[in-house]
């Protein structure tokens, strides 16, 4: 069995992350994806403010082409994304109405909404998240996670 040091698993499990999120998008695989043709900024700050105007708060931000620059001499492959990030949030109403449906609901929350303007693609940004299986409880979320994506895709 392979061993890998700490930090190159880590290297390994967000560099598999990152490239199954850089896969094109197919109506089985379970993303849901937009585009625009907005600049990358804009597009961010419009998914921000699409969140945010719901009364929801970002939790976080990840600036995933960073981090793929940032190790790419480590860890070797061709530069994927112009820009690439996603936000991370919640909703407490959706989400107290997901898990009372069904408790194990818990395995989809936070959110995550990405966005990036693939390498081979400049210009077009995508915007997209993970469809939660459909469901009691998950069926609102994925709506609420399309509005969002469609409204910054649409520049507000």
């Amino acid at each position: 069995m392979l061993k890998l040091k700490p930090v190159s698993a880590a290297l390994a499990a967000i560099g598999l992350s990152c490239a199954l999120l850089s896969l094109p998008a197919r109506a089985q695989d379970g993303v849901h994806t937009v585009t625009s043709d907005s600049p990358f900024e804009q597009v961010m700050t419009d998914l921000e403010d699409a969140i945010v105007n719901r009364g929801l708060v970002v939790d976080h931000r990840g600036r995933v082409g960073d981090m793929l620059e940032r190790t790419a001499a480590d860890v070797g492959g061709a530069r994927l994304y112009r820009k690439a990030e996603f936000l991370q949030f919640c909703s407490a109403v959706m989400s107290r109405k997901a898990m009372e449906a069904d408790i194990r609901n818990i395995a989809y929350c936070p959110y995550v909404i990405f966005a990036y303007e693939a390498e081979a693609k400049p210009g077009e940004v995508t915007l997209g998240f993970r469809e939660l299986p459909a469901g009691p409880g998950r069926d609102g979320v994925n709506a609420l996670l399309a509005e969002i994506v469609e409204q910054a895709a649409d520049g507000l």
